[in-house]
Protein backbone atom coordinates (compact mmCIF):
# COMPACT_ATOMS: atom_id res chain seq x y z
CA UNK A 1 0.00 0.00 0.00
CA UNK A 2 1.27 3.29 -1.26
CA UNK A 3 1.33 5.87 1.26
CA UNK A 4 2.27 9.73 0.47
CA UNK A 5 6.06 10.55 1.96
CA UNK A 6 8.02 12.93 3.06
CA UNK A 7 9.25 15.49 0.33
CA UNK A 8 13.01 15.39 0.17
CA UNK A 9 13.43 18.60 -2.41
CA UNK A 10 11.70 21.46 -4.40
CA UNK A 11 11.06 19.13 -7.10
CA UNK A 12 8.84 16.80 -5.22
CA UNK A 13 7.51 19.44 -2.81
CA UNK A 14 6.17 21.00 -6.67
CA UNK A 15 4.70 17.72 -7.52
CA UNK A 16 2.93 17.28 -4.74
CA UNK A 17 1.02 20.22 -5.31
CA UNK A 18 -1.07 18.17 -8.06
CA UNK A 19 -4.59 17.20 -6.87
CA UNK A 20 -4.54 13.23 -5.94
CA UNK A 21 -8.18 11.55 -7.23
CA UNK A 22 -8.88 7.78 -5.98
CA UNK A 23 -5.31 7.35 -5.68
CA UNK A 24 -3.77 8.80 -8.85
CA UNK A 25 -2.53 12.21 -9.46
CA UNK A 26 -4.34 14.35 -11.28
CA UNK A 27 -3.20 15.32 -15.21
CA UNK A 28 -3.23 19.09 -15.40
CA UNK A 29 -1.09 21.18 -12.29
CA UNK A 30 -3.57 22.91 -9.68
CA UNK A 31 -3.32 26.73 -9.25
CA UNK A 32 -1.04 26.67 -6.35
CA UNK A 33 1.42 24.80 -8.30
CA UNK A 34 0.91 27.35 -11.22
CA UNK A 35 1.34 30.25 -8.86
CA UNK A 36 4.78 28.27 -6.85
CA UNK A 37 7.00 28.15 -10.22
CA UNK A 38 5.98 31.57 -11.07
CA UNK A 39 6.93 32.98 -7.26
CA UNK A 40 10.12 31.57 -7.78
CA UNK A 41 11.12 31.26 -11.51
CA UNK A 42 8.63 33.88 -13.30
CA UNK A 43 9.17 31.62 -16.61
CA UNK A 44 10.53 28.57 -17.42
CA UNK A 45 11.80 29.53 -20.74
CA UNK A 46 15.18 29.74 -20.81
CA UNK A 47 15.07 32.62 -23.38
CA UNK A 48 16.91 36.20 -22.03
CA UNK A 49 17.59 33.94 -18.88
CA UNK A 50 20.41 36.03 -17.70
CA UNK A 51 18.54 39.27 -17.74
CA UNK A 52 15.56 38.03 -15.90
CA UNK A 53 17.96 36.40 -13.30
CA UNK A 54 19.69 39.65 -12.77
CA UNK A 55 15.83 41.33 -13.14
CA UNK A 56 14.53 38.73 -10.19
CA UNK A 57 17.71 39.12 -7.85
CA UNK A 58 16.61 42.82 -8.09
CA UNK A 59 13.36 42.09 -7.61
CA UNK A 60 13.71 39.31 -4.43
CA UNK A 61 15.27 42.43 -2.37
CA UNK A 62 12.58 44.65 -2.50
CA UNK A 63 8.80 44.23 -0.44
CA UNK A 64 7.24 42.69 -3.16
CA UNK A 65 9.79 40.46 -3.48
CA UNK A 66 9.52 39.53 0.10
CA UNK A 67 6.15 38.86 -0.28
CA UNK A 68 6.46 36.62 -3.24
CA UNK A 69 8.88 34.46 -1.69
CA UNK A 70 6.51 34.07 1.65
CA UNK A 71 3.92 33.17 -0.25
CA UNK A 72 6.15 30.32 -2.18
CA UNK A 73 6.97 29.58 1.46
CA UNK A 74 4.16 29.03 2.52
CA UNK A 75 2.55 27.08 -0.58
CA UNK A 76 5.91 25.09 -0.17
CA UNK A 77 4.74 23.86 3.53
CA UNK A 78 1.10 23.54 3.07
CA UNK A 79 2.37 20.85 0.44
CA UNK A 80 4.52 19.31 2.78
CA UNK A 81 2.16 18.96 5.51
CA UNK A 82 -0.73 17.91 3.17
CA UNK A 83 1.74 15.00 1.95
CA UNK A 84 1.95 14.03 5.42
CA UNK A 85 -1.42 13.47 5.97
CA UNK A 86 -2.62 12.49 2.58
CA UNK A 87 -3.05 8.84 2.37
CA UNK A 88 -3.06 7.88 -1.42
CA UNK A 89 -4.35 3.74 -1.76
CA UNK A 90 -3.29 1.74 -4.35
CA UNK A 91 -5.58 -0.48 -6.29
CA UNK A 92 -4.49 -4.45 -6.07
CA UNK A 93 -4.42 -5.66 -9.75
CA UNK A 94 -3.69 -9.39 -10.17
CA UNK A 95 -1.05 -10.67 -12.10
CA UNK A 96 -2.31 -10.25 -15.64
CA UNK A 97 -1.94 -13.90 -16.59
CA UNK A 98 -4.42 -14.49 -13.98
CA UNK A 99 -7.15 -11.69 -15.08
CA UNK A 100 -10.39 -13.12 -16.46
CA UNK A 101 -10.49 -12.79 -20.29
CA UNK A 102 -14.36 -12.34 -20.41
CA UNK A 103 -16.09 -11.36 -17.49
CA UNK A 104 -20.15 -10.29 -17.67
CA UNK A 105 -22.25 -9.07 -14.36
CA UNK A 106 -26.40 -9.52 -14.68
CA UNK A 107 -27.57 -6.92 -12.21
CA UNK A 108 -30.43 -4.61 -10.70
CA UNK A 109 -27.69 -1.28 -10.57
CA UNK A 110 -29.40 -0.44 -7.28
CA UNK A 111 -28.99 -4.12 -5.72
CA UNK A 112 -26.25 -4.07 -2.76
CA UNK A 113 -25.53 -7.76 -3.37
CA UNK A 114 -24.86 -6.92 -7.14
CA UNK A 115 -22.70 -3.44 -5.72
CA UNK A 116 -20.57 -6.24 -3.18
CA UNK A 117 -19.56 -7.89 -6.19
CA UNK A 118 -18.37 -4.85 -8.03
CA UNK A 119 -16.66 -3.16 -5.53
CA UNK A 120 -14.38 -6.49 -5.69
CA UNK A 121 -13.91 -6.21 -9.37
CA UNK A 122 -13.27 -2.90 -9.62
CA UNK A 123 -10.94 -2.74 -5.79
CA UNK A 124 -8.74 -5.43 -8.07
CA UNK A 125 -9.76 -4.01 -11.71
CA UNK A 126 -10.80 -6.68 -13.38
CA UNK A 127 -12.63 -5.59 -16.33
CA UNK A 128 -16.55 -6.49 -17.22
CA UNK A 129 -19.28 -5.31 -18.99
CA UNK A 130 -22.76 -5.05 -17.37
CA UNK A 131 -26.11 -6.39 -18.87
CA UNK A 132 -28.78 -4.40 -16.32
CA UNK A 133 -31.97 -6.99 -16.17
CA UNK A 134 -35.04 -5.64 -15.99
CA UNK A 135 -36.93 -6.84 -12.80
CA UNK A 136 -40.14 -7.47 -14.66
CA UNK A 137 -39.85 -9.18 -16.85
CA UNK A 138 -35.83 -11.01 -16.61
CA UNK A 139 -35.13 -11.30 -20.48
CA UNK A 140 -31.89 -10.77 -19.76
CA UNK A 141 -31.27 -13.41 -17.93
CA UNK A 142 -34.05 -16.50 -19.53
CA UNK A 143 -31.07 -18.57 -20.61
CA UNK A 144 -30.29 -19.47 -17.13
CA UNK A 145 -31.97 -21.55 -14.29
CA UNK A 146 -31.10 -19.33 -11.78
CA UNK A 147 -33.52 -16.13 -11.66
CA UNK A 148 -32.24 -14.02 -9.28
CA UNK A 149 -29.12 -11.47 -9.88
CA UNK A 150 -26.04 -11.20 -9.53
CA UNK A 151 -25.17 -13.63 -11.97
CA UNK A 152 -21.73 -13.44 -13.22
CA UNK A 153 -20.60 -15.33 -16.19
CA UNK A 154 -16.08 -15.32 -16.20
CA UNK A 155 -14.77 -16.88 -19.46
CA UNK A 156 -18.12 -18.54 -20.30
CA UNK A 157 -18.69 -19.94 -16.59
CA UNK A 158 -22.02 -18.78 -14.49
CA UNK A 159 -21.38 -17.86 -11.17
CA UNK A 160 -24.22 -17.07 -8.63
CA UNK A 161 -24.60 -15.69 -5.59
CA UNK A 162 -22.67 -12.65 -4.51
CA UNK A 163 -20.66 -14.47 -1.52
CA UNK A 164 -20.08 -17.48 -3.62
CA UNK A 165 -18.84 -15.46 -6.45
CA UNK A 166 -16.13 -13.23 -4.76
CA UNK A 167 -15.12 -16.70 -2.77
CA UNK A 168 -14.29 -18.30 -6.26
CA UNK A 169 -13.16 -15.41 -7.87
CA UNK A 170 -10.54 -14.97 -5.24
CA UNK A 171 -9.32 -18.01 -5.37
CA UNK A 172 -8.85 -17.74 -9.06
CA UNK A 173 -6.51 -14.25 -8.66
CA UNK A 174 -5.15 -14.90 -5.34
CA UNK A 175 -4.21 -18.62 -5.68
CA UNK A 176 -1.51 -17.98 -2.85
CA UNK A 177 -4.14 -17.41 -0.37
CA UNK A 178 -6.10 -20.60 -0.82
CA UNK A 179 -2.40 -22.27 0.08
CA UNK A 180 -1.96 -20.59 2.67
CA UNK A 181 -4.58 -19.28 4.56
CA UNK A 182 -3.88 -16.53 7.01
CA UNK A 183 -4.83 -16.09 10.53
CA UNK A 184 -7.08 -13.09 10.36
CA UNK A 185 -9.40 -14.98 7.55
CA UNK A 186 -11.52 -15.97 10.58
CA UNK A 187 -12.31 -12.50 11.66
CA UNK A 188 -12.95 -11.70 7.87
CA UNK A 189 -15.41 -14.95 7.50
CA UNK A 190 -17.38 -13.39 10.25
CA UNK A 191 -17.69 -9.99 8.91
CA UNK A 192 -18.51 -11.13 5.62
CA UNK A 193 -21.50 -12.85 7.33
CA UNK A 194 -22.70 -10.29 9.36
CA UNK A 195 -22.59 -7.98 6.39
CA UNK A 196 -25.38 -10.68 4.37
CA UNK A 197 -27.12 -11.75 7.61
CA UNK A 198 -27.46 -8.22 9.57
CA UNK A 199 -26.42 -4.79 7.45
CA UNK A 200 -27.75 -5.67 4.10
CA UNK A 201 -30.98 -5.89 5.85
CA UNK A 202 -30.81 -2.27 7.40
CA UNK A 203 -30.72 -1.23 3.95
CA UNK A 204 -34.81 -1.25 2.79
CA UNK A 205 -36.21 -0.69 6.33
CA UNK A 206 -34.17 2.72 6.07
CA UNK A 207 -34.73 3.84 1.86
CA UNK A 208 -38.44 3.40 2.37
CA UNK A 209 -39.39 4.39 5.30
CA UNK A 210 -41.73 7.19 4.36
CA UNK A 211 -43.21 7.78 1.09
CA UNK A 212 -40.68 10.93 0.16
CA UNK A 213 -37.53 8.38 0.50
CA UNK A 214 -39.17 5.45 -1.16
CA UNK A 215 -39.98 8.04 -4.02
CA UNK A 216 -36.31 9.06 -3.90
CA UNK A 217 -35.33 5.54 -4.21
CA UNK A 218 -37.11 4.04 -6.75
CA UNK A 219 -36.35 7.49 -8.69
CA UNK A 220 -32.61 5.90 -8.44
CA UNK A 221 -33.85 2.74 -9.27
CA UNK A 222 -35.68 3.84 -12.04
CA UNK A 223 -32.95 6.21 -13.23
CA UNK A 224 -30.04 3.90 -13.69
CA UNK A 225 -32.28 0.57 -14.21
CA UNK A 226 -33.70 -1.12 -17.10
CA UNK A 227 -37.32 0.24 -17.60
CA UNK A 228 -39.09 1.40 -20.87
CA UNK A 229 -40.20 5.33 -20.49
CA UNK A 230 -43.90 3.46 -19.49
CA UNK A 231 -42.26 1.02 -17.13
CA UNK A 232 -40.44 3.65 -15.31
CA UNK A 233 -43.13 5.78 -14.74
CA UNK A 234 -45.30 2.65 -13.51
CA UNK A 235 -42.25 1.29 -11.19
CA UNK A 236 -41.49 4.44 -9.81
CA UNK A 237 -44.90 5.67 -7.88
CA UNK A 238 -46.47 1.75 -7.77
CA UNK A 239 -43.19 -0.02 -6.40
CA UNK A 240 -42.05 3.05 -4.21
CA UNK A 241 -45.67 2.46 -2.25
CA UNK A 242 -45.62 -0.92 -2.29
CA UNK A 243 -42.05 -1.21 -1.07
CA UNK A 244 -43.06 1.48 1.58
CA UNK A 245 -45.75 -1.14 2.89
CA UNK A 246 -43.09 -3.79 2.71
CA UNK A 247 -40.83 -2.37 4.48
CA UNK A 248 -43.29 -2.15 7.35
CA UNK A 249 -43.10 -6.12 7.32
CA UNK A 250 -39.55 -6.36 7.24
CA UNK A 251 -39.48 -4.03 10.23
CA UNK A 252 -40.87 -6.47 12.25
CA UNK A 253 -39.52 -9.37 10.84
CA UNK A 254 -35.76 -8.27 11.57
CA UNK A 255 -37.03 -6.66 14.78
CA UNK A 256 -36.33 -2.96 13.92
CA UNK A 257 -38.36 -0.47 15.91
CA UNK A 258 -36.06 2.73 14.55
CA UNK A 259 -34.93 2.62 11.49
CA UNK A 260 -32.12 4.89 11.64
CA UNK A 261 -31.07 4.32 15.10
CA UNK A 262 -30.73 0.50 13.66
CA UNK A 263 -28.78 1.96 10.50
CA UNK A 264 -26.58 3.86 12.85
CA UNK A 265 -25.82 1.38 15.45
CA UNK A 266 -24.78 -0.81 12.36
CA UNK A 267 -22.22 1.59 11.16
CA UNK A 268 -21.16 2.36 14.59
CA UNK A 269 -20.91 -1.89 15.17
CA UNK A 270 -18.23 -1.75 11.54
CA UNK A 271 -16.41 1.03 12.96
CA UNK A 272 -15.77 -0.54 16.16
CA UNK A 273 -14.82 -3.79 14.67
CA UNK A 274 -11.97 -1.81 12.37
CA UNK A 275 -10.43 -1.25 16.06
CA UNK A 276 -8.30 1.73 15.10
CA UNK A 277 -7.42 -0.18 11.52
CA UNK A 278 -7.43 1.94 8.21
CA UNK A 279 -9.23 -1.24 7.40
CA UNK A 280 -10.35 -4.34 8.70
CA UNK A 281 -7.48 -5.88 6.63
CA UNK A 282 -4.79 -3.51 7.96
CA UNK A 283 -3.35 -0.98 5.76
CA UNK A 284 -5.34 -2.44 2.44
CA UNK A 285 -9.33 -3.60 2.52
CA UNK A 286 -9.77 -7.37 2.98
CA UNK A 287 -12.99 -8.91 1.41
CA UNK A 288 -15.52 -8.06 4.48
CA UNK A 289 -14.53 -4.22 3.85
CA UNK A 290 -15.38 -4.79 0.40
CA UNK A 291 -18.79 -6.42 1.31
CA UNK A 292 -19.53 -3.36 3.57
CA UNK A 293 -18.86 -0.94 1.12
CA UNK A 294 -20.07 -2.66 -1.73
CA UNK A 295 -23.58 -2.71 0.30
CA UNK A 296 -23.75 0.27 1.23
CA UNK A 297 -22.22 2.09 -1.76
CA UNK A 298 -26.28 2.46 -3.21
CA UNK A 299 -27.69 4.50 -0.81
CA UNK A 300 -24.57 6.41 0.44
CA UNK A 301 -25.89 9.50 -1.61
CA UNK A 302 -29.38 9.19 -0.95
CA UNK A 303 -31.33 10.40 2.25
CA UNK A 304 -30.34 7.76 4.73
CA UNK A 305 -27.06 7.49 3.49
CA UNK A 306 -26.16 11.06 4.11
CA UNK A 307 -28.10 10.48 7.77
CA UNK A 308 -25.49 7.90 8.37
CA UNK A 309 -22.36 9.59 7.35
CA UNK A 310 -23.45 12.50 9.42
CA UNK A 311 -24.61 10.64 12.66
CA UNK A 312 -21.91 8.13 12.81
CA UNK A 313 -18.14 7.85 12.96
CA UNK A 314 -18.32 5.49 9.11
CA UNK A 315 -17.71 8.68 7.26
CA UNK A 316 -13.72 8.77 7.40
CA UNK A 317 -13.45 4.84 6.45
CA UNK A 318 -16.47 4.85 3.30
CA UNK A 319 -14.25 7.92 2.34
CA UNK A 320 -11.03 5.72 2.50
CA UNK A 321 -12.66 3.08 1.05
CA UNK A 322 -13.96 5.58 -2.43
CA UNK A 323 -9.93 6.34 -2.44
CA UNK A 324 -8.93 2.57 -2.44
CA UNK A 325 -11.72 1.29 -4.73
CA UNK A 326 -11.18 4.05 -7.61
CA UNK A 327 -12.25 3.93 -10.71
CA UNK A 328 -14.59 1.45 -12.15
CA UNK A 329 -12.95 -1.01 -14.01
CA UNK A 330 -16.70 -1.82 -16.05
CA UNK A 331 -16.22 -1.79 -19.55
CA UNK A 332 -18.50 0.70 -21.14
CA UNK A 333 -20.64 -0.68 -24.25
Amino acid sequence: MRRASTLASFNVISRSLATVHGGAAATSASPSHGLLQVALYGTSSTTGSHARRRWFDSFSGGPAGKLAICVAGTLASVAVASSLTQEVYAKEPPPAELVPKDVVLYQYEACPFCNKVKAFLDYHDIPYKIVEVNPLSKKEIKWSDYKKVPILVVDGEQLVDSSAIIDKLNDKIVPERVAAPSSNDDEEKKWRQWVDNHLVHMLSPNIYRNTSEALESFDYITSNGNFSYTEKFTVKYAGAAAMYFVSKKLKKKYNITDERASLYEAAETWVNALNGRDFLGGSKPNMADLAVFGVLRPIRYLRSGKDMVEHTRIGEWYSRMERAVGESARIKA
